[in-house]
């Protein structure tokens, strides 16, 4: 299994190294920014599964480097790490997508647990990701299911023509491949000579 890469952004030297090197020891690659805009711009040129930020900096906070982030990746994964017990600023944060917002000095082991269920959200969603591209077609009448508009598995089931009429526009016309013309030109000719 590959290890989960976090971006780890914060003003402070010591939170950088204790952190990030906590991190490491519990498995994960762990990539540092010491601001808002170096962690934008180690963000753009990297992936990772999720980024924990200092919400207090110089430049592009917390907050600034949330949205610019969901800009970039509406799915990826945030965590606001600060010092300020501010409700409004936690209200903030968790309104401008993040997801999960912890005080200063947090304890290590919830942090870790804390992204062990982020990381396990974001393998569900990926999942469901997979399974809502595939298309439900009846194994014996070959209708299709069309979900449009509809929550996952309440849609109507369609004869593969009108589906694909429907989702397409385009206007179908009928014909007979070559194996198919071969196969009822045999039944024709065996059926007439019985």
């Amino acid at each position: 299994m590959l290890r989960k890469t976090v971006l780890l952004v914060d003003d402070e030297e010591p939170i950088l190294k204790s952190l990030g090197h906590y991190l490491e020891g519990n498995g994960f690659c762990v990539k540092t920014a010491s601001c808002g805009e170096a962690a934008l711009a180690e963000f753009r040129s990297g992936y990772f599964d999720l980024v924990i930020t200092d919400l207090i900096m110089g430049g592009l906070n917390g907050i600034g480097l949330l949205k610019e982030m969901k800009k970039i990746n509406s799915e990826i994964a945030v965590f606001i790490l600060t010092g300020q017990g501010d409700m409004t600023l936690a209200i903030e944060a968790l309104r401008s997508g993040a997801d999960d917002f912890l005080l200063k000095p947090c304890d290590p082991d919830e942090l870790i647990l804390r992204m062990e269920r982020v990381f396990e959200r974001q393998e569900a969603l990926r999942l469901l990701k997979i399974y809502e591209n595939f298309i439900p077609i009846c194994m014996y009448c070959k209708k299709i299911r069309d979900d449009t508009g509809t929550r996952h598995g309440a849609g109507k089931w369609l004869q593969m023509e009108e589906y694909i009429i429907q989702r397409s526009g385009a206007d179908l016309s009928h014909g007979c491949c070559p194996e198919c013309y071969e196969k009822k030109m045999w039944n024709l000719l065996t059926d007439k000579e019985l």
